[in-house]
C-alpha cells in the first residue's frame, strides 16, 4: 500500500517493524518455546522465497485448516456434555430467567443491539475500521488479518450448523424475527468476539499509554459479551451455543495473532539481514 521509501515513522513496513512488535515492553518477535522458535524459522524462510505478505497468508491458511479441525472436535465433545447435560443444565435455567426479565422497551432495545452483530451490520462495521486502519497505517496488514479472521470465524459458523444441528430454543420462548438456521455455534457471538478481539489487537499494538490498552480491552470485552448474552436474552440461542462460539473465537483469534506474530518476526529478521 506504500513504497518503503516514503513512510513515516508510523506508516507501512517501518511503523510494522518499529512499533506493532512491542506491546507493554513485550517484544512479540522473541519465541520462548521450541515450536515457536521452530514456526518463527519456517516463517522466515517462506519470507525470503515468496515475500511476507505470502508468509502471512500462508500460514493463516494453515491456521484456518487447524481452527476448523478444531471446531469439528469442539463440536463433539460439546455434543457429548450436552447429551450427558454437563453444562447444558443451565439453557433452560438461564432461558428462564431471561424470560423474566424480558419487557417490550427492552425486547426493542435488545433486538436493535443484537442486529449490529447480524449478517448485514456486522461486516460492515468490520470494513469500515479495516478500511480506516489500512488508509491509517499505509499497509495491507489490517486488510489481511481482518478478512482472514472474518472468513474463520464465518467458515466455523457455516460448518458447524449443519454438522451438529442443535434445535434452537422453541419458538414460544424466543422473541421475533424468528431465526430457523441450527442453533450451534451462535454466529452472533463467534463472529463479534473474533472481530472485536482482532481490532483490539491492531489497536492495541498502536496504543501509547497503559490506560488505553485497558480501555480496549474492555469495550472490546463488553461488546462481544453483551453481544452473546443479547441471543439468550432473545431467545435464538442456548446458553451453551453461545459458550463455545466463545471459546471457538478466542482459539481462532489466538491462531490468527499468532500468524501475525511470526509474520512481524519475519518482517523484523528480514529488515536486520538487508541493513547488515
Amino acid at each position: 500500500m506504500t513504497t518503503e521509501g516514503r513512510e513515516s515513522p508510523e506508516e507501512g513496513v517501518r511503523g510494522e517493524v518499529q512499533q506493532d512488535r512491542f506491546v507493554a515492553g513485550q517484544d512479540l518477535t522473541r519465541w520462548k518455546t521450541p515450536l515457536g522458535r521452530i514456526l518463527a524459522v519456517a516463517a522466515q524462510s517462506i519470507t525470503r522465497i515468496l515475500g511476507p505478505y505470502a508468509a502471512l497468508i500462508i500460514t493463516l491458511g494453515i491456521g484456518l485448516v487447524v481452527a476448523v479441525a478444531l471446531a469439528v472436535a469442539f463440536g463433539e465433545v460439546y455434543e457429548s456434555v450436552v447429551n450427558a447435560d454437563g453444562v447444558a443444565g443451565l439453557d433452560h435455567p438461564v432461558l428462564y430467567a431471561a424470560k423474566s426479565i424480558r419487557s417490550p422497551t427492552l425486547d426493542e432495545v435488545v433486538t436493535a443491539y443484537t442486529n449490529v452483530g447480524g449478517t448485514v451490520g456486522m461486516p460492515l462495521i468490520a470494513v469500515a475500521i479495516m478500511i480506516f486502519l489500512a488508509i491509517r497505517r499505509r499497509s495491507w496488514t489490517p486488510v489481511i488479518l481482518m478478512l482472514s479472521a472474518g472468513l474463520g470465524s464465518l467458515l466455523m459458523t457455516i460448518l458447524g450448523k449443519p454438522l451438529f444441528g442443535r434445535t434452537r430454543p422453541d419458538l414460544s420462548d424466543a422473541i421475533p424475527p424468528f431465526e430457523h438456521s441450527a442453533s450451534f455455534p451462535s454466529g452472533h457471538s463467534l463472529n463479534s468476539i473474533v472481530i472485536a478481539g482482532i481490532v483490539a489487537y491492531l489497536v492495541i499494538l498502536r496504543a501509547r499509554t497503559a490506560k488505553a490498552r485497558v480501555i480496549t480491552i474492555v469495550v472490546a470485552t463488553v461488546f462481544a459479551l453483551t453481544m452473546g448474552l443479547s441471543r439468550v436474552y432473545l431467545g435464538h440461542h442456548w446458553l451453551t451455543d453461545v459458550l463455545a462460539a466463545w471459546a471457538l473465537g478466542i482459539a481462532w483469534l489466538s491462531l490468527v495473532i499468532t500468524a501475525h506474530r511470526l509474520y512481524l518476526t519475519a518482517r523484523t529478521r528480514h529488515s536486520k539481514e538487508v541493513l547488515s
